[in-house]
């Protein structure tokens, strides 16, 4: 651990992972996929975990992945290194979309495709209402509580709105959330080499 991190490191807050939580990465994981990142609980059970990164956009649409979206114009974002091949999605239509997963509140993963597909050739689908992801983020058993252990996550909570929000800002929205004392972690370098 550097001088950086003794300065900026806090211990984990006690909250439990839960289905419909977030993970806040600490401000000094090492670079990689999940370097300052958010992510949404959308299982967590004694079986395992998966999420979604919220916060790692990328500069291609869904339609440009996919041809069974058309024209549908919306960002697509990383959810993680698993199951890298697939697309995922999350959204707050509810039981419209049959076979979905309840997460929170109105939020839902998953769902019967061919329904997605239908809405968006209507052009029905709505850019506020459904985010698509490349692949998850996945932890098998107690795996994620031991890298909560050694304080790699806090755990938190934010709203339905800005989850469906494609911002990488979401980290620094997500770290005002946890309190006064992580405040700091929005001041520590993103490399510290540079400095």
């Amino acid at each position: 651990m550097n001088n950086y991190e003794n300065i900026f490191k806090i211990t984990h807050n006690n909250i439990k992972p839960a289905q419909g939580l977030v993970l806040v990465s600490e401000p000094f994981a090492p670079d990689g996929i999940f370097t300052r990142s958010v992510i949404l609980l959308a299982e967590h059970n004694t079986e395992g975990t998966v999420g979604f990164i919220l916060n790692k956009p990328v500069n291609r649409k869904i339609s440009e992945i996919s041809s069974e979206f058309g024209n549908f114009d919306i960002n697509v974002s990383i959810g993680g290194p698993v199951g890298s091949e697939h697309i995922y999605y999350i959204h707050t239509y509810g039981k419209k979309i049959p076979g979905s997963i309840h997460i929170k509140d109105n939020l839902y993963w998953g769902g019967d495709f061919d329904i997605i597909k239908t809405m968006s050739e209507a052009g029905a689908l709505d850019k506020n209402k459904i985010r698509f992801f490349i692949g998850y983020s996945g932890w098998g058993t107690k795996q994620l509580d031991n890298e909560i252990k050694k304080d790699y996550w806090l755990v938190s909570d934010i709203d339905v709105k800005t989850i469906m929000q494609n911002d990488k800002k979401i980290w620094d929205k997500a770290v005002s959330g946890l309190g006064k004392p992580y405040m700091l972690w929005q001041y520590f370098p993103e490399n510290p080499n540079l400095n």
